[in-house]
């Protein structure tokens, strides 16, 4: 991290200037005894020293101003010291000459789609009947509707005709329960393996599930084609069995433990991680963690909050989310304490903020849903990501007849257009984008509406990360070479 702002020479010539101070461009966040500085647009961020620090300030009280005034202000500092400062800020974008007005940079308007990620739904059925589930096709196990291999091959066909010059792909099996439809699972890797290596590409294979229906045999199998796994799992018996029900209505615990216990104890290809759904009255992030990674051993926990599931009572309300945000703040702590000693502990909501700051990712859209990831139902038809399979959400095409271009290509428009509405001056637009489409989908009944209901909390928590970000760049930059980088690695 750069612990000075770019200057550039020729300030005298703009005294005379007007000082135009742009909000929206930076925010200033605290580091233990550090004050740094975010750069919206880049989602970079810069130590200020003390100086740095109070013209910044300085310029947020003033937001129109002159250069004079700020000399005058500051009479007791040599003036180049001062200018240097401000040229600082000139040259990103913070401080300006006159007044400002939002770059609204539109997308180039997508002709075709640059896809390496397709969702397969390969079955509708699940053996769980979990309470909160948001997904709108979900059958019983008798009912499931099941996807056909031909309908999986037409999708990697139409996935290496959208993508050729790509070197490798992602496959992802969804449900429903996706093993619940495992020889389809098992074709699919049969046949993926030696199409994909004949056209001169590596194809990975991912699966999240209930875990419920692992045998020995399945993982060892699982393991030799180094599928990427994800454990749907909720933490200890009283919060997971609160939700995570069979279709009996009894608790899936016992069984979903035990059969983690197995995957954990055999698989060696990738590492294992747990998803946690987060509801009303599920809102332990710590021991919820304590209990996944420290007594279970799963490589990393990640949250996932639920305010705006079609059943109310489930949802997360304001108490329930602040909670969620103060639980994670205090696991960031732990996070934190282990970085500083060189440790990673797996806490996945910060360990993908922590690469996003390193990476300086600037988003224009929340994911990759309906640009580099589409999401097949059983049907074939191709939906923007796995959640919306089922819902009344239309559907962009289908595997057989190819992408609806032009609707996809205007969803994706106006979804990127940011005039009008929160996020054009939002000080977390480019690393939010507007948030996760089938939470607006759910919430607000539009897809293309930003996730308004918690962006207060948002914001606290991306400037919970900059700081940590900021700690961990000054007291142990070596973390991000030995465990942010690896990430990117996982699944090849």
């Amino acid at each position: 991290m750069d612990t000075t702002l770019i200057s550039r020479p020729g300030h005298d010539a703009r005294q005379a200037s007007p000082l135009h101070f742009v909000a929206a461009n930076g925010h200033k966040v605290r580091a233990g005894a550090r004050e740094l500085l975010f750069h919206v647009p880049s989602t970079a961020v810069f130590e200020l020293d003390a100086l740095e620090s109070e013209v910044f300030g300085w310029l947020a009280r003033h937001p129109v101003s002159s250069v004079d005034a700020l000399l005058s202000d500051f009479a007791s500092h040599e003036p180049d010291e001062v200018l240097r400062r401000l040229d600082g800020l000139r040259e990103l974008g913070i401080v300006i000459d006159g007044p400002w007005q939002p770059v609204r940079q539109k997308l180039p308007r997508l002709t075709r789609f640059p896809l390496s990620t397709l969702v397969l739904n390969v079955n509708t059925g699940c053996n769980l009947s979990c309470t909160y589930c948001y997904k709108e096709d979900l059958d019983s196990p008798a009912d499931g509707k099941r996807m056909s291999l031909d309908t999986a091959k037409a999708s990697i066909e139409m996935l290496l005709a959208e993508s050729p010059d790509l070197d490798e792909y992602n496959l992802v099996f969804f449900g429903g329960e996706p093993l619940s439809n495992m020889p389809l699972i098992r074709a699919v890797v049969e046949h993926a393996r030696p199409r994909f290596a004949a056209a001169g590409k590596r194809v990975n294979f991912t699966l999240t599930t209930n875990a419920t229906l692992l045998t020995e045999e399945i993982i060892d199998w699982l393991d030799a084609h180094r599928f990427g796994i994800t454990v749907s799992i909720d933490g200890p018996r009283r919060l997971h069995d609160l939700r995570r029900r069979t279709v009996g209505g009894k608790g899936s615990y016992d069984t979903v433990v035990a059969k983690s216990k197995m995957l954990l104890a055999r698989y060696r290809s990738r590492p294992v991680g747990a998803r946690v759904t987060l509801t009303a009255g599920v809102t332990e992030i710590e021991a919820i963690w304590q209990h996944l990674k420290g007594e279970l051993g799963f490589f990393e926990v990640g949250f996932s909050p639920v305010t705006s599931g079609e059943l109310a009572e489930f949802n997360l309300g304001a108490e329930d989310l602040q909670r969620v945000f103060d639980g994670m703040k205090a696991l960031g702590a732990r996070y934190r304490d282990a970085a500083l000693r060189g440790e990673n502990i797996g806490f996945s909501n910060l360990h993908q903020l922590m690469q996003d700051l390193c990476e300086g990712r600037s988003k224009a859209l929340p994911c990759g849903a309906g640009v580099g990831m589409l999401a097949v139902d059983h049907e074939g038809g191709l939906n923007l990501c796995h959640r919306f399979t089922g819902s009344q959400q239309a559907r962009f095409g289908s595997v057989a007849d190819g992408i609806d271009r032009e609707p996809l290509a205007e969803f994706i428009a106006q979804r990127a257009e940011r005039a009008g509405k929160g996020c054009e001056t939002c000080r977390i637009r480019n690393l939010c984008a507007g948030g996760c489409y089938h939470e607006s989908y759910a919430h607000f009944g539009d897809p293309q509406s930003p996730t308004y209901h918690y962006c207060d909390l948002m914001r606290d928590w991306i400037d919970y990360g900059i700081g940590l970000y900021g700690e961990l760049m000054a007291g142990a930059p070596q973390f991000f070479d030995s465990h942010i980088a690896p990430r990117r690695a996982w699944g090849k």
